[in-house]
C-alpha cells in the first residue's frame, strides 16, 4: 500500500437486473457531469466517481454515506426488477501511486483518469454481477436439492404435476436468466475503441476471479439443466401413467357393456 497517498472507499453494488440509462442521464445532466460511455454512465463530481451500467451495477469511487445512499434511491426507481438481496463488494483506493494493481482489497491506481477508473470499474461491475448469478443458481439448486434424493429413496417425486410445472418454470428462468446474460462476462466492447486501457479491466477482472467463477457457474447451471430434464421426465411419465390408465378404463369399459350386451 502506498505510504504518501490518502486513502478513500470504493464499493460495487449490483442493484437490480437492470437500469434506465436514458432516463437516468436526463435526471443527472442538469446537476452533475455526466458521460454516457457505450451504454454505461459515468458521474463525475469533485474528486469521486459513479459508474453505472445498464446491467444493474454501479461502483462507487470516493462517494459519501449519504449521496450513496441518495444515488441508490434513483437507481432504484429506475430499476427493472430490483433484487431481494443486494450483492455488495468492498474496497480502499489510492490515486496518484507508481503503478497499477490490487493487493487485499486495495487499489493503487496510478492516475486519477476517469477512463482509467471507468476501465477498472468494468471488472469489479462484471464480478458483482456473477455474484447474483452466484446466489440465484445456488438459492435454485439448494432449494430443489431434495429433488433427486426422494427420487433415489422412493423411485419418484412427491409432487403434484403443478407443484413439479411450478419448479419447472424457476429452473428455466434462473438458467435463462444467466445465459442470456452470459455475454456480460466476456471482455468488454468498450476495449476495441480503447484497447491502451484494456490491462486495467484486465487486472481488476484477473483479481476477482471473473473467468474461473464463470466456468464454475457453468457447472451449476450443467445441475440446473439435470434437474430440469430430471422432472421434465417424472412429469412425462405420469402423463404417460395417466394415459394408460384411461384406456385400460376404456377397454374395461368397452368389455364390460360387451358382456352386459351378451347378456340381455
Amino acid at each position: 500500500m502506498s505510504e504518501n497517498q490518502p486513502t478513500m472507499n470504493c464499493v460495487a453494488y449490483c442493484l437490480a437486473q437492470g437500469f434506465d440509462i436514458s432516463a437516468l442521464a436526463k435526471l443527472l445532466s442538469d446537476s452533475t457531469l455526466i458521460r454516457i460511455i457505450k451504454g454505461a454512465l459515468l458521474i463525475e463530481d469533485d474528486q469521486s466517481w459513479s459508474v453505472v451500467f445498464a446491467y444493474g451495477a454501479v461502483v462507487l469511487w470516493n462517494v459519501g454515506a449519504e449521496q450513496q445512499a441518495k444515488l441508490q434511491q434513483l437507481l432504484l426507481q429506475h430499476a427493472e426488477n430490483p433484487l431481494t438481496i443486494i450483492e455488495e463488494d468492498n474496497f480502499t483506493f489510492a490515486l496518484d501511486c507508481p503503478s497499477t494493481r490490487i493487493i487485499e482489497d486495495h487499489i493503487e491506481i496510478e492516475s486519477s483518469d476517469p477512463i482509467l477508473l471507468f476501465s477498472l470499474s468494468q471488472g469489479m461491475a462484471q464480478s458483482i454481477k456473477l455474484a447474483s448469478f452466484e446466489t440465484n443458481a445456488i438459492t435454485t439448486i439448494n432449494n430443489t436439492r431434495y429433488i433427486p434424493k426422494s427420487l433415489a429413496e422412493n423411485g419418484n417425486i412427491k409432487l403434484s404435476r403443478h407443484q413439479i410445472a411450478k419448479i419447472r418454470g424457476q429452473l428455466f428462468l434462473t438458467k435463462s436468466d444467466i445465459i442470456l446474460n452470459y455475454d456480460l462476462l466476456d471482455t468488454p466492447d468498450f476495449f476495441w475503441e480503447y484497447p491502451e486501457y484494456e490491462t486495467f479491466y484486465s487486472i481488476a477482472a484477473k483479481y476477482l476471479e471473473v473467468a474461473p467463477r464463470t466456468e464454475v457457474l457453468s457447472k451449476k447451471l450443467e445441475t440446473i439443466h439435470e434437474l430440469f430434464e430430471m422432472l421434465a421426465d417424472e412429469q412425462k411419465h405420469r402423463h404417460s401413467s395417466i394415459l394408460e390408465l384411461i384406456i385400460i378404463g376404456l377397454i374395461a369399459f368397452e368389455i364390460g357393456m360387451t358382456i352386459f350386451g351378451k347378456m340381455f
